[in-house]
């Protein structure tokens, strides 16, 4: 770890091991049953107010065992000034939680207001406790099931990363931020790398399976795209139909967003609409380009997640997108269907550049389901003719090309040089937004 060892609670500027950029540190409860006081509470907003001040990233080593009861009201109403300061500090100064041990109670919920959370094996965090949810529930549990670091990274979403132990954690957090600017006022910082921009990557194109319903890992398409195949992917374990991380092309750092076909056929439900949409969010805050790779057929269809609120929740990721003020370059590997089309940073979201490869396939819904709606009277054979008419005359990227929603069909050997020539052309892309107190995200 870069940073003096210290029993107790603090707050301090710190340098980053190497590059001499700095960070805002600050240290909560070392001891392994600790509850938070309103001298920890303080020390966060204190940090908080500082790191906003100096415009630099705040990193927040936290570790108590909820409230401390003998200070009553006094350390509640220090985290609520926490709270407020944390989120002064949204989308100006990037701010990492690095969980290492517990946090339960009100205290807990200020991991929810940093960007980004690194959660350490045998660490918890939930609002209520096992005793009060058995109490409530009827159903047992223990700490582990209910706030255990694999349901934070798996079911909650909560962890970013996750890290075995503490000095690996820093790790993690020193590759998080360097990839990231001190502040919002501060481009995105040029990574350092010998990969050519011209380098060709017909692997990439080898990737896709034979067939249309065939899977395959999009990490790997990824890797094959950007500088030296280094992906730092985020959530990895949480929403795995959606995949986003950051990454360099040609030198330029990226937050990149992609459907996984692997996982509920790259398709877009609940979760994975919260997940990009908090991301690229995250980006566009941070003046990183968006680099968006699309394969996916559509929304996930269900009863359950439609009563659960799929439009509101699908709606934050078109919203995320159609803010977005950094460059975005849109890639149609396969397919782009209807909703998920229109959501995943399409031409008419607003993006800078739109590509597909030639086996992209760019419409309303597929063969099989257009030939059931639009000629439910045909028989067996004639359906089979109507979907291969279909596929041959619609199915295919030119017809968007033609419509100006397409830039670009290019090959999947040419993708690497493409979007790292776009980023380069858009480098100097600014738009000015309309004044207003702030826009109304929907929840």
């Amino acid at each position: 770890m870069d940073f003096p060892e210290s029993p107790q609670s603090s707050v301090r500027s710190i340098e980053r091991g190497g590059d001499g950029r700095k960070r805002v540190l600050v240290r909560i409860a070392a001891g392994e049953e600790s509850a938070l006081t309103t001298r920890d509470a303080t020390l966060i907003a204190d940090g908080a107010a500082s790191a906003l001040d100096q415009g630099l990233p705040l990193v927040i080593e936290f570790r108590a065992n909820g409230p401390a009861a003998h200070e009553e009201l006094a350390v509640t109403f220090a985290v609520g000034r926490a709270a407020r300061e944390l989120t002064k500090c949204s989308g100006r100064v990037p701010t990492i939680g690095v969980l290492h041990g517990d946090a339960m109670a009100g205290p807990s919920l200020l991991l929810g207001l940093v960007d980004h959370v690194i959660v350490v094996d045998h660490s918890h965090a939930f609002v209520s406790g096992p005793q009060m949810v058995s109490e409530f529930t009827g159903v047992e549990f223990n700490r582990t099931d209910l706030g255990g670091a694999s349901v934070l990274a798996q079911n909650a979403g909560l962890a970013s990363l996750s890290a075995p132990d503490l000095d690996t954690a820093y790790d993690l957090v020193d590759e998080l931020l360097s990839v990231l600017p001190s502040n919002n006022e501060e481009p995105a910082p040029a990574l350092e790398s010998g990969d050519p921009i011209d380098r060709p990557v017909p692997e990439a194109g080898d990737v896709l399976p034979t067939t249309a319903s065939g899977a395959y890992d999009v990490r790997s398409i990824i890797r094959e795209i950007v500088d030296d195949e280094w992906f730092l992917e985020l959530r990895p374990t949480f929403a795995t139909n959606l995949v986003t991380g950051f990454s360099s092309i040609g030198g330029v750092a990226v937050g990149i967003v992609a459907n996984q076909p692997m996982s509920i056929a790259g398709t877009l439900d609940i979760p994975s609409s919260q997940k990009g949409g908090r991301f690229v969010a995250f980006a566009d805050a941070f003046n990183l380009p968006i680099v968006t790779l699309v394969d996916t057929s559509g929304f996930y269809p269900g009863k359950d997640l439609e009563w659960r609120g799929m439009i509101r929740y699908g709606a934050q990721l078109a919203f995320a997108y159609a803010r977005a003020t950094v460059p975005r370059i849109n890639v149609t590997l396969r397919k782009s269907y209807g909703g998920a089309y229109i959501v995943m940073d399409s031409k008419n979201m607003g993006n800078d550049l739109a590509f597909a490869w030639p086996s992209a396939e760019i419409a309303v819904m597929g063969a099989k389901g257009a030939t059931e709606i639009l000629h439910r009277k045909a028989t067996a054979e004639e359906r089979v003719e109507l979907e291969q008419a279909y596929e041959e005359r619609l199915l295919n990227p030119y017809i968007a090309a033609q419509r100006g929603t397409v830039d670009a069909v290019i090959t999947p050997a040419d993708t690497r040089k493409s979007v790292a020539e776009s980023l380069r052309l858009l480098s100097s892309k600014r738009e000015i937004m309309p004044k207003r107190k702030h826009d109304n995200t929907p929840l």
